[in-house]
């Protein structure tokens, strides 16, 4: 009788511990932070989300970014400030793709690694866990980016409340080791209709108010402190651009001068004078002159 009832017990531990290992865990904390300066936040088909380190991170030095140094110049402070424990704002960068975005806060995050500064990149999806990642990390000594790449939302997704709420708007106070960077190709983060223009109202005077729709979809990119824009690159600087990826790949100035041609119509053919189009370009051109 005792050995079927230690049977029965055993059993019962076995399936409680399957029943524990798909229900949702919360977010612990990596066991080796020193693991890596940049993390990636995944939730696995379990539910389970993990922080895990990014073992090989992309290298971007300042000076290797052209073109862009009044959006250069306000992304580097706002982060230094932010290092250096003085108020800073979360960011949100937006404009043309492929004008060095991304690109910038990687270099700001390889300048700065080494006062303490990490990063953590969050799909879209998992937005809804930002309030999680945020608590796990809230009592570390590091400074955290939370980074968001082409970030934008459709119509009732749930990663744009949790954003909105954790920006501005929750009854928490705001964490002061965590700041928000996102990149997006819109500047309201939300499709825009031409029937939205309608909602808009006038007053006698000629003044004129946004609708509710309008101020919603507004009201989420306002809560980003810091906006920096960025633009197409025109031809002159984008040659520039390309003159010093080729530059940073050993290429001397009569290889850079007779490459411009080619670099034209590189760029044609993409239909883009982008920064990431000039790197593509260099790599190429480069790998064929050594081949």
């Amino acid at each position: 009788m005792n050995e079927k009832f230690e049977h029965l017990i055993e059993r019962a531990e076995q399936l409680i511990s399957r029943i524990e290992s798909i229900l949702p865990q919360p977010l612990a904390a990596p066991a080796d932070w020193n693991a890596s300066i940049a993390w990636r936040y995944r939730r696995r088909s379990s539910g389970h989300g993990t922080l895990e380190p990014v073992r090989h991170v992309a290298t971007m030095a300042l000076d290797d970014l052209r073109e862009i140094d009044p959006q250069k110049e306000k992304i580097e402070r706002n982060t230094r400030q932010f290092v250096q424990g003085k108020p800073a704002n979360n960011v949100l960068l937006t404009g043309a793709r492929g004008t060095g975005k991304s690109s910038l806060i990687r270099a700001c995050l390889h300048a700065y690694a080494s006062q303490g500064l990490r990063l953590i990149e969050v799909d879209k999806a998992e937005l809804v866990d930002l309030p999680d990642i945020i608590e796990v990390v809230s009592q570390r000594p590091e400074k955290f980016i939370v980074f968001s790449d082409d970030l934008s939302f459709d119509e009732g997704e749930p990663g744009y409340k949790a954003l909105k709420s954790i920006l501005d708007g929750s009854i928490a106070a705001s964490t002061p080791n965590v700041l928000i960077y996102a990149t997006s190709n819109r500047r309201h983060l939300l499709p825009e209709y031409m029937k939205e223009n309608l909602s808009y109202t006038h007053t006698e005077d000629g003044e004129v108010h946004p609708g509710e729709v309008i101020e919603e979809k507004i009201s989420l990119s306002e809560r980003f402190g810091l906006w920096v824009s960025f633009y197409p690159f025109t031809q002159a600087e984008y040659l520039a651009i390309v003159a010093q990826w080729l530059s940073h790949f050993g290429a001397n100035a009569q290889a850079i001068e007779a490459a411009r041609p080619e670099a034209l119509v590189w760029a044609l053919e993409r239909g883009s004078r982008s920064g990431r189009v000039a790197y593509q370009f260099a790599r190429d051109y480069t790998g064929r002159a050594t081949a």
